[in-house]
């Protein structure tokens, strides 16, 4: 007989923030979502952690089903858990940072992605989810830190 717990339980999330420079200009990609909750806007690629996956499997898994990079190093950055950060209920994202150089890597829409572009961290569109709050956090561990190339 399975065990149930008394306690409800959250879907888990992963979330990728690409930084990458353009000249003196910080850099993210984003993905335009196809699909609804907030089709058409933008948001940080990401998913659903699949069973049987670790976190960080999770996180290469959508970054390469939305936007086609790959062999990138990420590292964790943050977790989030704002009650209310997703319309279709519970949700506990784990965020994931890199900093690539962009001339390296040519993002490609795919999965449910409509679009994948780079835009300027000063200069961003409306965002889904709580992902300007994610942009927050993630920006400070940037490329003032580290020089491209490096993980954070």
């Amino acid at each position: 007989m399975p065990y149930t717990y008394d306690y409800p339980r959250p879907a888990l999330t992963v979330d990728c923030v690409v930084f990458a420079r353009d000249g003196d200009d910080l850099q993210v990609l984003l993905i335009q979502r196809d699909k609804d909750p907030f089709a058409g806007g933008w948001a940080l690629p990401g998913g659903f952690v699949e069973e049987g996956e670790t976190l960080e499997q999770a996180a290469r898994r959508e970054l390469y089903e939305e936007t086609g990079l790959s062999a990138i190093a990420i590292e964790q950055l943050h977790t989030f858990g704002q009650p209310g950060r997703d319309p279709r209920g519970w949700t506990v994202s784990v965020v994931y940072v890199a900093l690539v150089n962009r001339a390296d890597h040519q993002p490609r829409a795919a999965d449910d992605a409509r679009n994948v572009d780079w835009f300027p961290t000063g200069k961003l569109p409306p965002l889904a989810f709580d992902h300007e709050e994610i942009l927050k956090v993630a920006v400070p561990f940037g490329p003032a830190k580290q020089q491209v190339g490096q993980t954070y």
